[in-house]
């Protein structure tokens, strides 16, 4: 592929993101097929310096086709994995049906396998796309918890802001340093998409517990949705309720709940994207489970 590649003018390229020319051009790309502006991260510190990138350049600088890993270490069954996780695949509408998604694709398959990752995970729509390289769908469930009793909070709440400098830093630094949100089934580190996912969505709410806890959650006046939680510890249910001072009719909450001290049934999650893994660390996922919103990618 290539030599094909060559023969169209066009250039392969591989961990480019030190030239802010090549990582615009994935910020085009990515924007102009799926509308999304992944350029938000440069507010944040720039993109995952764990990715590795591999794209197609042509000879006006353009990216035109791009599939990315990145290193996403995961507690799975309280174990810490050694994962990577895959993003960034978009081919532009003239360059497709020419053999180069595939092709980028084997390249970072060979990457990760070269550097022993133990676990491989995407989310897509198009499942029956990666069955043919031995993903499998891992299914996903939300925990509709019972109602914990409330009681007075002593926890300092502030809400936070990502236009703010001082609360991105505390972010950042929570999530540098956070617990896994379960021993089940969780991100170990991963800063980047939580800051994206934040962006992407105006209805998540971040909220500060003290210095040491910030929560990832929405609220549509009957349903509380708990998307996350980073920090040092995990505290349980009731606390996070009584600090935020609402009283749900309904709780749903969007990761293996083991570290919450609660009470939650599993519900099927049918979401846009399905969750796929593969690898010598795949048999080890036992449900039920779902990867937190804030860590999809």
């Amino acid at each position: 592929m290539s030599e094909l590649a060559r023969a169209d003018g066009l250039t392969l390229r591989q961990d480019y993101f030190d030239d802010p020319s090549a990582w615009k051009g994935l910020v085009d790309l990515l924007q102009d097929t799926f509308s999304i502006d992944i350029g938000i991260q440069d507010q944040f510190g720039g993109p995952d310096r764990s990715s590795m990138p591999f794209g197609y350049f042509d000879q006006e600088g353009r990216c035109v086709a791009n599939f990315s890993a990145f290193s996403m270490p995961m507690m799975v069954n309280g174990r810490a994995v050694k994962a990577a996780g895959y993003q960034s695949g978009a081919v532009r509408p003239e360059w497709r049906e020419r053999g180069l998604y595939r092709d980028l694709m084997q390249r970072a398959f060979d990457r990760t396998a070269a550097e022993g990752y133990e676990l491989d995970l995407l989310l897509t729509d198009k499942p029956a796309l990666y069955e043919r390289y031995g993903f499998r769908t891992v299914p996903q469930h939300v925990f509709v918890a019972q109602i914990p009793k409330l009681q007075k909070s002593e926890s300092s709440v502030r809400q936070l802001s990502l236009e703010t400098p001082d609360d991105i830093g505390l972010i950042k630094s929570i999530l540098q340093s956070r617990k896994p949100v379960s021993s089940c089934f969780a991100v170990v580190r991963q800063m980047e998409m939580f800051l994206l996912n934040a962006c992407f969505n105006p209805a998540i709410r971040l909220t500060a517990l003290g210095d040491d806890a910030v929560i990832a959650w929405t609220f549509d006046g009957a349903t509380f949705w708990l998307l996350d939680v980073a920090g040092i510890t995990i505290p349980s249910l009731a606390t996070i309720l009584s600090a935020l001072d609402i009283e749900p009719d309904r709780i749903e909450i969007c990761f293996p709940p083991d570290r919450l001290d609660c009470q939650a049934s599993p519900e099927p999650y049918e979401g846009y994207t399905v969750l796929m893994a593969r690898g010598k660390a795949a048999g080890e996922i036992t449900g039920p489970l779902i990867l937190s919103p804030m860590a999809e990618f």
